[in-house]
């Protein structure tokens, strides 16, 4: 018990109890002075610290406090780096501490449900596993410096166009395996301090009222302790979201909400022991953020190196033909450099996750940097700022690449494309990049592209005519240096895809469903989101799920893979077979051989990214756990792994598979549950219900003509009946003091005696040997 917690909660009136209930202003909380109650400061942040000026201001639109840029989340997520997001998150943690920092509101966690998402660059990943195990490194880095996260948006929040009056409708089985798995793998890895509640509505209720959500799932089922606090403005009727266990409402002071707060306490419409639940949890978050001792590092952190290093690490060779990257410096003596982007880079989304970066490298510098005076780079702006296609523009930038020995073009989706409160319009590159491509590789075919966006990219028609094609996402301010590094061989590229690039925006599976009709917005392509849905339809991606080259190669051997209790080991060997030393993304996926449910053809469930010099090999371990072979059954409201043959394949990507095992996992029998319209086949799987049931025939055949027997040509028939209805068909003359409902709810009971008698006797058996 925290004692000051309890004498805080013992002087409060019932008035300061509610107040606490909402912020003080735009970014801080509450204090109440004269208990010494302090007030905790919170700010955007998901790549980044968006300090304001004011805590009385958005910011939105204005400049901010200077701070590390570091990759947006879609760009880390390509990472795949569990080791770096816990070292970002740090440094967030040290840098937030100097600026007065107690609360940063990220990360971002939902899927990509759609590439048309307006704020997919704040999100890691397609994938719930990429995403819960990125997700918790960072927010354990982040805590252990005494600054806490909010992992952000729960749930479903997966478009921006009309979220604060859109359901989203998903189906249990789906919303559990894909929508809400990264943040219970975040909560239960990594115990956030807080969670942020989404805009929209939940099958037809607020996200920050729903008490499926924030009470059975969150805090009955996952075991969450912590403060939920609301998106700015997302609550919607405070009393019903107070007792769904919404904390606290930002932004604030809400007067009327606090007033409306003690009102239906002294009504007894709300008991003040819900409040004080709230209460404490917002209480036990102050003590957390100021009373949080942590160790000051030996050594100044350097932000600039780490978001340099953290976008090398992002970066995404998605085509190298003919090998011509890296370039080299001694034999390119001139170089066309073409599109505004090498000169102002685009380095993050817009929205509230803008940073004010404290610098920014520029592309066009740092490649002069790096490669000296011997290569004369010129410089081809190559489209207007806005959207027009300008002929002569692109003439001059063909001409220039015509005369020089290789043209590298900066291309992307603009600036106001990727932004909060709007969803982008396409994923293709604007039509006046993508003439300008296809001008300068015309006349030059020594042609490299780097892309800029926060999303997956379409790439025809242009992408079968240049030989490299270099993915630089949003990787905040260190990108230039990390682009140019990646481009002469300084670095080598380990970045993989963390989402799907599909060859046009139709191939999406949720193409048909993307913006919803009259508030309701169904997810109708259920659990087949990203490579799962490529998987199933057997269509081939422009780039699949985990892609990424590299400037050496790697080998994959002895795969080995052993059951012990209700675990798996999986380990193999993983050997660099190049020149130079490199870093490999090992991918593991599992898949069901047969399953009475639809599951995705393979699902990721581990990875880890290695480092490899030359010829040396290293052994990977992976250790899975039952849950990583369950799906949700919707029929017993729980995670099961049923007992079978498994294929566990890993690989470089979800497409380049390069080992396979099969499996026998056994994971016991799973004891049926029955109800009134429980199958025969259900009946007949169960040892102990088949025998029941068979008692129950065996009676019931003394009374009637057409007699049942349970043999196969019999349940072949008859087996997707509920043997209810069965009992019904057969069993009329005999159904004369007793209804079928009697009869199985009898059948029921009995199976439950004949279980209970039979645990017991084990238990038993059991004891005598001991």
């Amino acid at each position: 018990m925290n004692h000051k917690i309890e004498h805080w909660m013992k002087e409060l009136t019932l008035e300061e109890k509610a107040s606490l209930c909402a912020g003080l202003n735009m970014w801080m909380t509450k204090g109440i002075d004269r208990l010494n109650i302090p007030a905790i400061h919170m700010y955007d942040g998901t790549n980044g610290i968006r300090k304001t000026s004011s805590d009385e201001e958005m910011g939105i639109t204005s400049e901010n406090i200077p701070a590390t840029c570091y990759p947006t989340g879609s760009a880390i997520g390509s990472s795949w780096n569990i080791e770096l997001l816990h070292e970002i998150g740090v440094a967030l943690g040290i840098e937030g501490k100097e600026m007065g920092v107690e609360l940063l509101l990220g990360p971002g966690i939902n899927m990509k449900r759609t590439p048309l998402g307006g704020r997919n660059f704040e999100y890691y990943s397609e994938d719930p596993c990429l995403s819960g195990e990125l997700g918790a490194a960072f927010v354990n880095g982040l805590q252990s410096q005494g600054v806490g996260a909010s992992v952000k948006h729960f749930a479903c929040n997966n478009q921006e166009y009309e979220k604060m009056v859109t359901s989203s409708e998903v189906d249990e089985r789906t919303l559990r395996e894909i929508y809400l798995s990264a943040f219970e793998r975040i909560v239960k890895k990594a115990k956030p301090w807080t969670m942020m509640c989404s805009y929209n509505l939940l099958n037809g209720s607020y996200a920050s009222e729903n008490e499926h959500l924030l009470d059975d799932i969150l805090r009955k089922e996952w075991g969450y302790e912590g403060v939920v606090l609301s998106d700015w403005t997302a609550v919607n009727d405070r009393i019903r979201g107070l007792k769904a266990g919404l904390d606290l409402e930002m932004p604030g002071p809400a007067h009327y909400n606090a007033a409306a707060i003690v009102e239906e306490v002294q009504k007894g419409t709300l008991s003040e022991e819900q409040l004080d639940k709230s209460v404490r949890r917002i209480l036990t978050l102050v003590e957390q953020v100021t009373d949080h001792e942590v160790e000051s590092p030996e050594t100044a952190l350097d932000y600039h190196e780490l978001a340099r290093r953290a976008a090398a690490e992002s970066i995404v060779l998605l085509k190298n033909d003919n090998g011509i990257l890296p370039l080299d410096p001694v034999k390119v003596k001139s170089v066309a450099v073409i599109g505004t982007f090498a000169k102002k880079p685009r380095i993050q989304g817009a929205g509230s996750a803008e940073v004010t970066p404290t610098s920014v490298d520029i592309p066009w510098e740092e490649m002069q940097k790096i490669a000296g005076e011997a290569v004369q780079f010129h410089y081809a702006e190559g489209c207007p700022k806005d959207d027009r296609i300008d002929d002569t523009m692109i003439e001059e930038s063909a001409a220039l690449a015509a005369k020089s020995e290789l043209a590298i073009l900066f291309v992307g989706q603009p600036e106001y494309a990727e932004s909060e409160m709007h969803d982008l319009n396409g994923i293709d590159l604007p039509e006046h990049q993508v003439k300008l491509i296809e001008a300068v590789a015309a006349v030059q075919p020594k042609c490299i592209v780097v892309t800029s966006s926060g999303t997956a990219l379409a790439m025809r028609p242009w992408i079968q005519h240049v030989p490299a094609v270099l993915h630089a996402w949003l990787t905040g301010q260190g990108s230039g240096r990390a682009v140019a590094e990646i481009l002469f061989g300084l670095t080598n590229p380990s970045g993989k895809l963390s989402e799907t690039f599909p060859v046009k925006l139709s191939d999406n599976p949720s193409h048909m469903r993307i913006r919803g009709e009259n508030g309701k917005l169904y997810y109708r392509e259920g659990l087949f989101v990203g490579y799962r849905y490529y998987d199933r339809k057997e269509l081939a991606p422009q780039f699949p799920f985990g892609h990424g080259l590299s400037y050496t190669s790697f080998a994959y051997s002895d795969m080995r893979v052993t059951q012990h209790d209700r675990s798996v080991t999986v380990s193999l060997q993983v050997e660099n077979t190049g020149a130079i030393a490199g870093k490999e993304v090992v991918q593991l996926y599992v898949q069901e051989e047969e399953c009475k449910w639809t599951r995705p053809e393979k699902e990721l469930k581990a990875f880890i990214k290695i480092e490899l010099e030359p010829h040396e090999k290293k052994e990977v371990v992976f250790e899975l756990e039952e849950r990583d072979f369950a799906y949700y059954n919707t029929k017993y409201n729980r995670w099961i792994a049923e007992t079978g043959y498994f294929k566990l394949v890993a690989g470089s990507s979800s497409r380049d598979i390069r080992l396979t095992e099969r499996v026998f996992c056994d994971f016991g029998k799973e004891e049926a549950s029955f109800h009134k319209f429980s199958l025969l086949n259900d009946w007949v799987e169960d040892p102990t219900a088949k025998s029941v049931l068979e008692k129950c025939l065996h009676e019931m055949n003394e009374h009637v003509t057409d007699k049942v027997h349970l043999n196969e040509e019999f349940i072949g028939f008859w087996g997707d009946f509920p043997t209810i209805k069965v009992l019904q068909m057969f069993g009329q003359n005999w159904l004369i003091h007793r209804t079928p409902d009697q009869v199985i709810d009898e059948l029921i009971a009995e199976v439950e005696r004949v279980r209970q008698a039979a645990a017991g006797t084990n238990t038993a058996a059991a004891q005598s040997q001991e």
